[in-house]
């Protein structure tokens, strides 16, 4: 009898290995192979945040904390992070592949029943080559990352084309719905899905953060309208609610649920035959007469890790690339450099990622940016010194130890400021105020160089205009004291308005990068004051822009076109 218990325990204590051997292999397997967005996430259900591939709201919070310790830790080292994916999440097949449209078309699985709608976008798009052409060389530098990010999800490849219809893979592009980046988050649904928002950084046009993030999205809607494609990208462009809403009243009158029979909105009803047309024509280009680009089926982007905050035209050189290319591959960063609460990396070209480490290294972090020694002086207040050296309050607060936003005369405080001239930096809060000079006024434009013991008041008189008006014409507070030499912009009423440089002008602000033109449909309940605080834009540019008479309301349907500056978007009033 004690034999056999004897046996029973050795029996017991195998098989508990066996198991626990079992579950550490499955561990394993599930971190390379189960893609956190698996979770369901509950977009909009109260008090739930969803899961995403940033992680949870409280893992999000501990990165950033770890990230905002190691700001100016000297002790950091730069590091490359291959974006490829682990070669057992993707088929074979992909990684064999010499051709990145091969690669996407062996996975395309979206069912095109060559709808008259569908037929129509297709007609549309196959007409003009020169579009896609052109949507092509800007998607080149994203594609790789994004397909690797669709096949380890195990998501229709079609999804990889779905930024030409949300926004032609412009890395700046911005709505009228105030959606930003090339997947086109709104700001609400880009905070739920970790996209962070601040004045240095907006997550929405982070190309590695908001691509994950739009895949989670997607995954959670598809498992909402039960594995039905159609019906989750037509929630992804007009809200699940809607789609729900046109179910519930097709249910109602016995009619079907599929997205061809729904009604939905007009956008909603082109936005999914759109991305059919165009996985259509990519899929066979030469049925419609058309060449698409060869690009290599090989990763183009790397992921450095700079481990502190950097000067992003100092990042450019190191990496021995232009400024310009750096904030296309990395349009999140706002400023002058990359934020000093993280995140703490640049996606570079792979051929130059090492080269960067390389340079990075020989850099302690205290001269990744410059730094100036400023002395306060009376009436000064961290405001205004965070805005004259493009910085701000919490940075100055943090970098000089300061528990509050009390600060003394004649005392000294450390500051990080831009290693080259603000001219240099394409997104930077100068670039902003140029574009803001620049706006189109029905005024002439004057340059006044400030003399000693000019006022804001003076120049008002002078010019016959207003001191906010010149305040907010050159992005200072109307109580700010002038510098001598300092120039201003001033705009002053002409005699007769020259439509020929009002056309120059609108018509240079909508080839900016940094100034998107929008077209906006007004609805129930608008008004130029709301229109003007959605957009962050005047009233006065409202009218002039639109040709809009004093005395006369916005009717519904109105159509109504504005010039924003898409990094203002993802700042706070």
């Amino acid at each position: 009898m004690l034999h056999n218990k004897n046996k029973f325990l050795i029996s017991c204590a195998l098989l508990s290995s066996i198991i626990l051997l079992g579950l550490g292999g499955c561990s394993l397997q599930s971190t390379a192979l189960k893609p956190t967005s698996t979770e369901q996430p509950t977009a909009l259900t109260v008090n739930i945040q969803p899961s995403s591939s940033n992680g949870t709201s409280k893992e999000r919070k501990t990165i950033d904390e770890e990230n905002s310790a190691h700001a100016y830790n000297e002790d950091s080292e730069p590091s490359v992070k291959n974006l490829e994916t682990s070669p057992s999440a993707i088929k074979p097949a992909a990684k064999t592949q010499h051709d990145i449209w091969q690669r996407i078309r062996s996975g395309m699985t979206l069912e095109n029943n060559q709808h008259k709608r569908t037929t129509a976008q297709t007609n549309w798009y196959a007409k003009h080559p020169g579009y896609i052409n052109r949507t092509i060389e800007r998607a080149q530098p994203y594609l790789h990352l994004i397909i690797e990010e669709v096949e380890k999800r195990g998501l229709p490849t079609e999804l990889v084309l779905l930024p030409i219809v949300e926004s032609a893979f412009q890395p700046f592009a911005y709505s009228h719905g105030r959606a930003a980046g090339i997947w086109q988050f709104i700001p609400g649904t880009g905070r739920i899905y970790g996209l962070k928002q601040d004045w240095w950084y907006d997550g929405r046009r982070d190309i590695e953060a908001s691509t994950k993030a739009a895949l989670t999205y997607l995954e959670y809607l598809n498992k909402r309208f039960d594995g039905d494609w159609l019906l989750a990208l037509a929630a992804y462009n007009s809200g699940q609610g809607t789609v729900k809403k046109a179910i519930r009243k097709n249910l109602k009158r016995g009619r079907k649920t599929d997205f061809w029979s729904l009604k939905l909105p007009r956008e909603t009803r082109a936005y999914v035959p759109k991305l059919l047309a165009i996985s259509a024509i990519f899929k066979h280009p030469e049925n419609f007469d058309i060449q698409l680009k060869s690009i290599e089926n090989k990763p183009y982007l790397s992921k450095v890790d700079t481990g502190s905050q950097i000067d992003l035209a100092l990042a450019a050189e190191l990496a021995d690339i232009s400024v310009q290319e750096l904030y296309t591959l990395n349009p999140a960063f706002n400023r002058w450099a990359t934020s000093p609460d993280g995140p703490h990396s640049l996606l570079l070209p792979t051929e130059h990622a090492d080269t960067f480490v390389s340079n990075l290294k020989q850099l302690p972090a205290s001269k990744r940016i410059k730094w100036a020694r400023h002395k306060i002086r009376e009436g000064q207040t961290l405001g205004r010194i965070a805005n004259k050296y493009h910085t701000t309050v919490a940075v100055l607060q943090r970098v000089n130890k300061l528990r509050g936003n009390m600060i003394r005369a004649g005392r000294n405080l450390i500051i990080p400021v831009a290693i080259k001239n603000m001219d240099s930096y394409s997104l930077s809060a100068a670039a902003r105020t140029r574009t803001l000079h620049n706006k189109i006024k029905n005024k002439t434009k004057t340059l006044h160089k400030v003399r000693k013991g000019d006022t804001l008041w003076d120049l008002a008189v002078k010019y016959r205009t207003g001191v906010r008006q010149i305040a907010s014409w050159n992005g200072i507070a109307p109580r700010d004291l002038l510098r001598e030499g300092q120039q201003l912009v001033i705009w002053s009423k002409p005699p007769r308005a020259n439509s020929t440089n009002i056309s120059t002008n609108l018509s240079a602000m909508a080839n900016s990068d940094l100034t998107q033109k929008i077209n906006y449909i007004v609805r129930n309940g608008d008004s130029l004051a709301r229109i003007s605080q959605k957009f962050r834009v005047r009233i006065s540019d409202l009218r002039q822009w639109n040709s809009l008479p004093r005395n006369k309301y916005l009717q519904p349907g109105q159509k109504l076109t504005l010039y924003v500056d898409v990094t203002k978007q993802s700042e706070r009033i």
